[in-house]
Formats: C-alpha cells, sequence, structure tokens
C-alpha cells in the first residue's frame, strides 16, 4: 500500500533536515500544510528552529508558508528574517508587482 502525501513530505522533509549544513541553501514550500492547521503550524514551527539552530543545520533557507505566525520568529530566533512578495490592489484584483519587499505588516 502507497503512503499518503503527507507522509511521502514529512519523510523528504526529514531527509533534508538530516542531509543539510550550515553550507546548504534549503528551498521548503508550505510544510504542514497537508494536516490539520494547528500540527502543520507546530510542523513548519519545528522545521524553522531546527534550521536556524547554528549548531543543528544553520543552513540557507527560503522557506514559503501561508502560516502567518511563522512571522513572529524574526523577533524571537536570530538570522530569521521575513520578506513577502509586493502587491497592489486595483479594485478587486491583487496584482502581483514581482518584487520581494521586507515585511510590509510592521
Amino acid at each position: 500500500m502507497g503512503q499518503s502525501t503527507f507522509m511521502v513530505e514529512m519523510m523528504e522533509v526529514a531527509e533534508i533536515l538530516k542531509e543539510a549544513t550550515e553550507q546548504s541553501l534549503i528551498i521548503l514550500d508550505e510544510i504542514g500544510r497537508g494536516t490539520s492547521t494547528y500540527d502543520g503550524l507546530s510542523i513548519a514551527w519545528a522545521v524553522v528552529e531546527y534550521i536556524s539552530n547554528t549548531e543543528k543545520c544553520g543552513a540557507k533557507t527560503l522557506f514559503a508558508t501561508h502560516y502567518h505566525e511563522l512571522t513572529e520568529l524574526e523577533e524571537q530566533i536570530g538570522g530569521v528574517k521575513n520578506y513577502s512578495i509586493a502587491v497592489k490592489e486595483k479594485g478587486e484584483d491583487i496584482i502581483f508587482l514581482r518584487k520581494i519587499v521586507e515585511r510590509w505588516y510592521r
């Protein structure tokens, strides 16, 4: 029998974390999305904490997420920095400006 998409994702993340070093560049997108909100948030939070710990990993990382609660980590963990995609609202439409900016919701 096959494994769920969520289990495959967790196994892939575990392998990435196991192999990563301070010389690595990790790109992660929507970790924990395939489970309940609080479980997914907890998983994503733990992954960020692990990667940012220079004694355990310390890899440079691009971490895309919809969990805006993770933005709090910028103030709690050295080296964590939040960025967003710049947008412009036009009526009810949102136009993505293809520009990365520092966190805009301070």
